[in-house]
């Protein structure tokens, strides 16, 4: 029999899994429409205080309208479940596409982070900034439109008081986390533009920035280390692309792209073989 939450979302097939949360594939009764839910991780569903926060974060979330953002409905609690119901999008994620190393051509790349950085430009001047960029939070449309999901949650996360190896165990993020997320430090919309310059690197490269045994060790050679040029590992890579994601993995905020729209004006700069701004 199919499980239903809120006498109204009845669960299919799953669709997703991670560290923090099983997505199924789900039908809104009451609106006749197909959804996603997202079931959140028993430990962290008796969480009081990240409940608080999620709900909170949740709200915020839902108010976001963009094409390039994954919709928020609703979301509540069942059966000490919690749960956020979203647009149900149909696609893959980055890390389907690149899974084993693959890399993408610099096009391709270059205009899925556009789309990815347009996301974030619009949540930036709402107030929320996403603070998990990676690549199982963008999603790829069969049309090549892109969808970046789960804002507000690594916020909630952040915010009952996860330390770096409880956050990154259960988000991934350690190789996509800015210096000043990694040290524990209040963040703002810069973090987002390195972790989109650490995921603009795997892409063209097939390997994050850094790697190492443990998120801790990863973590430290953020905070730490200079990362090798893209075109280190392949030589096809033109300068202008080394210098959009060496800007973005600036160690310190102030030396990165200022804004979402900046960074990608200097991509659009770039898909056109126009000179980029970026040193």
């Amino acid at each position: 029999m199919a499980k239903i939450l809120a006498n109204r979302y009845v669960l299919g097939e799953l669709i997703g899994a991670g560290g923090m949360a099983d997505v199924y594939a789900a039908e809104d009764r009451r609106l006749s429409r197909q959804v996603a839910v997202k079931l959140l991780r028993s430990d962290l569903a008796r969480d009081p205080q990240f409940i608080a926060r999620f709900k909170k974060e949740a709200l915020s979330a839902a108010g976001l309208n963009h094409p390039s953002i994954v919709s928020v409905y609703d979301s509540g609690e069942e059966a000490g479940s919690s749960f956020i119901v979203m647009e149900l999008v149909h696609g893959k994620t980055l890390r389907d596409l690149i899974q084993g190393g693959k890399v993408l051509d610099e096009q391709q790349a270059l205009q899925i982070i556009a789309g990815v950085l347009e996301a974030l430009d619009y949540s930036h001047q709402n107030g929320i900034v996403h603070r998990d960029i990676k690549p199982g939070n963008v999603m790829v449309t069969p049309t090549g439109d892109v969808k970046v999901m789960d804002f507000g949650i690594a916020r909630a996360l952040a915010d009952a008081s996860a330390t770096v190896t409880h956050t990154s165990a259960v988000l991934g993020t350690a190789q996509y986390l800015s210096p000043e997320q990694a040290r524990g430090e209040i963040v703002d919309a810069r973090a987002d533009l390195y972790s989109c310059g650490a995921l603009l690197y795997e892409l063209l490269t097939g390997r994050p920035p850094f790697t190492g045994d443990s998120p801790v060790a990863i973590a430290y050679q953020h905070v730490t280390e200079i990362p090798q040029p893209p075109s280190i590992f392949d030589s096809g890579i033109p300068a202008e692309i080394d210098a959009i994601v060496l800007t973005a993995l600036a160690k310190k905020p102030n030396d990165r792209y200022a804004s979402a729209a900046e960074m990608r004006a200097d991509v659009d700069r770039a898909l056109q073989g126009d000179p980029v701004t970026a040193r």
